[in-house]
């Protein structure tokens, strides 16, 4: 007789998300700041404890384990395409459902009293140089996943080259990776009760009254978003890599839910790797193109550029020319690059956009009130997207399904 199963952790999740709902309507922000929040704050803590020493060990086993450069070069290639693409497209669908709901015409919001930081954009030459670390160890210290990531492959080469002498070290970093996926298997114990915390804390100090005035705001973040998934995603994962979207969102339903409760596309980081292994993404896809997604793919971010600037302009009463859309499109898409994925970071490359098409900054503080509930909907599509490439780029190499991946993240034994 087959034993019964309690409920799956990503079901555990969405009871915690939903529970968090309810119980949020009913307490007030200051108990759940104090009593509520610190509990969620434990497991982006948790989660961000293991994604960099599963980050820099994943790639390096990776990287060591290709002998073939040309191979390596091909992934990078059909990944950045794939994440320059799609992040042009989310820009172009955000600004096109912006330009038709026009959801700040009408609204008389006074920004008396509101200032925002004005923000001086990075130039492209410093933001290319600063992918380089000059310190490695300051990097994985700080987080900064970019350098991380530049090190971490140029390492894996690195031991490619010693050949067989280099098979020890090799074997070191592919076992530090199994370790940290496990490591990752056991903080997910603790999602269900950070998601609850988490969601408890957003609804009960995003109330209606904050909410209400920039409703129109928000459902067009949505609806773009829900626009972008089935005209973007839903095509790749079905007609080109062959899979059912069901079994596609079924199986990243843990990293998405923990992007959308803790706005954090890194702390979905390791989640997002395992679970696109499961699907059938090849290790070699899966810890380069993850890592370097949650760091430069930012299609959430993208559209919300879009829609922020149209919103902006519209309470300021102020006309789009053709060459502001052309800015905000070429700006969405550099801004990706280095974005940082933590909660809020959108804000700092929206102020950027505003910058550079002269809209008041002021127009900043009116949307960060609700850049919470935003945010949710951002990062939840960075990490689709994140997942959506690594499939996509597996079955362009030929290696979907190849590598089975069993329930302990660990690869299964060849027969």
């Amino acid at each position: 007789m087959a034993e019964k199963k309690g409920l799956s952790l990503p079901m555990q999740m969405a009871l915690g998300l939903v529970l968090g709902i309810i119980v949020g309507m009913f307490v007030t922000p200051e108990f759940a700041s104090e009593y509520l929040n610190p509990f969620g704050k434990l497991f982006i803590t948790l989660i961000r404890m293991v994604v960099v020493p599963l980050v820099f060990a994943t790639i390096v086993a990776g990287t060591a384990g290709i002998s073939d450069m040309a191979k390596l070069g091909r992934v990078a290639t059909k990944t950045l395409v794939y994440y320059f693409a799609t992040t042009g497209i989310a820009i172009t669908i955000g600004l096109g459902l912006a330009l038709i709901v026009q959801p700040g015409l009408g609204l008389d919001l006074s920004t008396a009293g509101l200032k925002a930081k004005e923000v001086t954009p990075p130039s492209i030459l410093n933001t290319l140089m600063n992918i380089v670390p000059m310190n490695p160890v300051d990097a994985m210290t700080k987080g900064n996943m970019l350098q991380v990531i530049f090190f971490a492959v140029m390492f894996g080469f690195g031991i490619s080259t010693l050949g067989e002498r280099g098979k020890p070290l090799f074997n070191f970093f592919d076992l530090v990776g199994s370790v940290m996926i496990k490591l990752t298997n056991l903080v997910m114990l603790y999602a269900p009760i950070g998601v609850f915390a988490l969601m408890a804390f957003t609804v009960s100090r995003h109330g209606l009254a904050v909410l209400l005035p920039l409703i129109k705001f928000i459902a067009v973040m949505y609806i773009a978003a829900l626009l972008h998934v089935f005209i973007t995603y839903f095509t790749c994962v079905r007609f080109i890599v062959g899979m059912s979207f069901a079994r596609f969102f079924k199986g990243i339903f843990e990293p998405f839910l923990i992007a959308f409760t803790t706005t954090s596309s890194a702390a979905a980081l390791a989640s997002n790797m395992v679970c696109v292994r499961k699907l059938g993404a090849s290790k070699t896809v899966s810890s380069f193109s993850i890592p370097l997604g949650n760091t430069i793919n930012m299609d959430g971010t993208a559209i919300y550029m879009g829609i922020a600037a149209v919103f902006a302009a519209g309470v300021y009463g102020i006309n789009l020319t053709p060459g502001d859309y052309l800015i905000i499109v070429l700006m969405g898409l550099l801004a990706s690059i280095g974005t940082a994925g933590v909660p809020g970071a959108a804000l700092i490359m929206v102020s950027i956009v505003f910058t550079q098409i002269n809209v008041p900054l002021e127009a900043v503080a009116l949307v960060a009130g609700i850049d919470r509930i935003l945010d949710m909907a951002r990062t939840s599509l960075n990490v689709l997207g994140d997942a959506t490439g690594a499939i996509l780029v597996s079955k362009l190499e030929g290696e979907l399904g190849t590598e089975p991946f069993n329930e302990n993240g660990e690869p299964a034994e060849a027969a």
